[in-house]
């Protein structure tokens, strides 16, 4: 992919519910591209379908065509519904609010979330970006997922999200490891304060993480019973996620976690 197509295609990565209309001059903050770059970009993707500008704005938001992207998605390769009743079953198995992610681009994009009924709980919203470097489900995807994924992502650059999070590359090499011998990844305050996760990979056909299904909780709610109550119930996710889309599992991952099972 050439570089102008890719950064134009990471514009739309911008866009989500808590900002689902964005003007050109907030699209070039965000993407660190100058005004006149953006401009044309946008003109491209709207020609497309991809985006649109409102008349009375000028505000870009989401296009027909990618609803009619995704629909063609859905219908040849059904993940939505897959996805909606894995994170229910979670949600009620474990009381926290449970989310999946999928790789996009330079991140992970949240596409499923079913949040817990407790009134102090964590919350998120459709088409998150989640960072590699500081969630669960980024250490979770970058264990299991390809060699090409982890080189660009250690030799990014890692912004702190909290004063816990890992921004030298070795550091977090070695936290990635880490999570290849235990088949799962916590991230205690590492991406939001107050915030911890758990995160197992979901697999593609190819055996290869796509991706991952987690469960966010205060950090004062975390004990051993609710940890352990957690991975459980990740592992039986995971595992119908990743079949359910047509994945299959890494046999190191099955063969590590099938000791969590209850």
């Amino acid at each position: 992919m050439s570089s102008t197509v890719a950064k134009a295609l990471t514009l739309l990565e911008h866009f989500s519910e808590d900002e689902p209309e964005i003007g050109l001059s907030g699209l070039a903050r965000m993407s660190g591209l100058d005004k006149a770059t953006v401009h044309r970009m946008l003109g491209a993707m709207a020609d497309a379908g991809l985006l649109e500008q409102a008349e009375d704005t000028k505000l870009y938001r989401l296009g027909a065509g990618v609803l009619r992207l995704a629909r063609v998605r859905e219908t040849a390769f059904p993940m939505a519904s897959v996805i909606e009743q894995a994170l229910e079953d979670l949600a009620e198995q474990t009381g926290e609010t449970a989310h999946a992610s999928l790789i996009s681009g330079s991140a992970l994009a949240t596409v499923g979330i079913r949040e817990s009924i407790r009134s102090n709980r964590v919350s998120l919203v459709a088409g998150e970006i989640l960072p590699f470097h500081s969630t669960a489900s980024g250490f979770a995807t970058l264990a299991f997922g390809s060699k090409d994924l982890r080189k660009r992502v250690y030799a990014s650059v890692l912004k702190a999200r909290t004063d816990h999070t890992t921004t030298n590359a070795e550091t977090l090499r070695g936290l990635v490891e880490r999570v290849e011998q235990l088949g799962y990844a916590v991230a205690d305050q590492t991406n939001e304060e107050e915030v911890y996760g758990i995160a197992m990979p979901i697999f593609d056909r190819n055996g290869v993480a796509k991706g991952a299904m987690a469960v966010a909780t205060p950090t004062h709610r975390i004990n051993d019973a609710l940890r352990n109550r957690i991975i459980s119930a990740l592992v039986t996710a995971s595992e119908r996620v990743t079949s359910g889309t047509g994945g299959r599992l890494d046999k190191r991952f099955a063969d590590m976690t099938r000791q969590f099972k209850s």
